[in-house]
């Protein structure tokens, strides 16, 4: 398929009817009724307390919910409650997949439509496999060329522009590899799939992103600017400034969340069925470093799991889709990931008999 054909019937279909309709939220899924009965009784404040390197964070939210009933704790010197803002960092991929995948579903757009098709201003430019689709995208096995790093994009600015210039420079490079042969953690995957979100809704990724996950859901923490109710960073015993985060890398990262906001998310995911179905779907092979669904890594009992680092910031989270079971654990210090991963672990042992500590903490975010 050539950059310059014809092949523009996607578009051309879908733009009398996208006019920046995103679709409405779906009707949850029935809850299972016997979850929260048949979940083991975990004490987070025990299994916090277990963990003694959290003693040198200054701050710690983690929840849990089982068929929506939630339980929360903090721990450290700072106090925070459950409604307390974190950068979640890679998490945010969470957002931009089920986003983008709900935008995709509501306009009827199959992901393994052609990438080139929903960005067709990046024709001129665009040197990666033409074939690259969507669903490769969203599953990190576009096997595209990383060659375009943090302070590339960054110097791009924070114009409404510069996010498609990102994504640019990432087709501009490339492939390395086929598209499907071997699954690669590579953020500018996701610096298309918000250029795509943005394209199909008519406006830019962060009112994209609102419209189909956060408004209208109680998710008013959740977001890129700055929260009143932040956690500052640290490393080791330096408390870190405030900073922002370049606009451009935003599809990948960025997000301030709670824990709260999180589980309400997670819910959410487990809920949308279908939704559901697409995300936790494994798009890699046998042979690949990890199973990955679209935004998530995926464990030997069904879970999927994902954490996020930035300066400062930790962050994990795991679902269990078949225990309709949602949690998440976050900190402010740069040390802080083991623990974490060893807490969801041990919180969801109890349902699995897994040990997926190590595969949390390992996780290329």
């Amino acid at each position: 398929m050539s950059a310059r054909s014809p092949v523009r019937f996607l578009l051309q279909s879908l733009s009398a009817r996208l006019a920046g309709v995103l679709p409405r939220p779906v009707s949850p899924r029935p809850r299972v009724r016997n979850a929260v009965n048949t979940m083991p009784t975990v004490n987070l404040h025990e299994l916090m307390e277990e963990q003694t390197s959290f003693h040198d964070v200054p701050a710690v939210a983690v929840g849990s919910s089982v068929a929506g009933a939630r339980t929360t704790a903090t721990q450290g010197t700072v106090k925070v409650t459950a409604e307390s803002c974190f950068r979640i960092a890679s998490l945010t991929k969470v957002f931009t997949s089920a986003a983008l995948v709900r935008v995709l579903r509501g306009n009827g757009v199959p992901l393994g439509a052609p990438v080139i098709e929903l960005l067709p201003g990046l024709a001129p430019d665009w040197r990666a496999d033409e074939s690259l689709t969507i669903e490769q995208i969203l599953g990190q096995v576009s096997g595209l060329r990383e060659s375009v790093d943090a302070a590339t994009v960054k110097a791009l600015g924070d114009g409404d522009g510069a996010p498609l210039e990102a994504a640019r420079l990432v087709v501009r490079a490339g492939n390395e590899r086929e598209p499907g042969e071997r699954w690669s953690y590579y953020n500018g995957n996701y610096f298309l799939a918000g250029s795509i979100l943005a394209a199909l809704s008519g406006t830019t990724f962060e009112s994209a992103l609102e419209g189909a996950l956060l408004v209208g859901r109680g998710l008013e923490r959740t977001g890129f600017e700055t929260p009143e109710a932040s956690v500052t960073g640290w490393n080791g015993t330096t408390e870190l400034p405030l900073l922002g985060y370049p606009r451009t890398r935003r599809p990948s990262g960025g997000l301030w969340s709670s824990v709260s906001e999180l589980l309400a998310v997670g819910e959410e995911l487990l809920a949308d069925q279908a939704l559901l179905e697409e995300i936790r779907r494994p798009r890699t092979r046998s042979d690949d470093p990890m199973a990955y669904g679209l935004g998530w890594a995926l464990g030997p009992s069904g879970q999927m799991y994902l954490n996020g680092r930035l300066p400062g910031y930790r962050a994990a989270m795991v679902l269990i889709p078949d225990r309709d079971y949602v949690s998440v654990a976050l900190a402010n210090q740069e040390t802080s990931l083991p623990a974490l991963a060893r807490l969801l672990s041990d919180m969801q042992q109890p349902l699995t008999g897994d040990d997926i500590a190590k595969a949390v903490n390992d996780f290329a975010a």
